[in-house]
């Protein structure tokens, strides 16, 4: 199960990593451009557009989740690697229930590419099975 410990934490620090990045970018662009980064499978053309400020305000509180939610993992894979069976709920809670929204509404709407975003998820999927795996089987499941 260390093995699993290990692999899962991997996975949390990876995915943490790429959303602190996606939330930095994110936050430094402009409206067109955090919107066509988001939604990256939509035509770039049809977002050329005059948005209001409320849209850069909205997408900045954006960014700013995506920021705290990959930090928070990372950390969360830290403790996930010393086998914190606490932080494997934590970190499950974060980081997959704001992959459960990217899915429903970015993934299963078409608005964005395999890859990252689908990957991501598939990443985190991974994250939460190995980890729970590891940390809530009993030692007679193990054996």
């Amino acid at each position: 199960m260390t093995l699993f410990y290990r692999i899962g934490a991997g996975l949390w620090v990876f995915w943490g990593l790429v959303h602190m990045f996606a939330g930095v970018m994110t936050m430094a662009q402009p409206i067109a451009g955090k919107v066509g980064g988001i939604a990256d499978a939509v035509d770039k053309a049809t977002l050329d557009i005059a948005y209001p400020d409320a849209v850069g305000a909205i997408l900045n509180q954006h960014g700013w989740n995506l920021l705290w939610i990959g930090a928070f993992t990372v950390v969360g894979g830290v403790y996930i690697w010393r086998q914190n069976k606490i932080w494997v709920l934590f970190t499950a809670v974060v980081g997959g229930m704001a992959d459960i929204g990217y899915f429903m509404f970015m993934d299963l709407g078409g608005y964005v590419n395999f890859v990252p975003g689908t990957l991501m998820t598939l990443v985190s999927s991974a994250a939460v099975i190995l980890t729970f795996l590891a940390a809530y089987r009993t030692p007679s499941e193990t054996a």
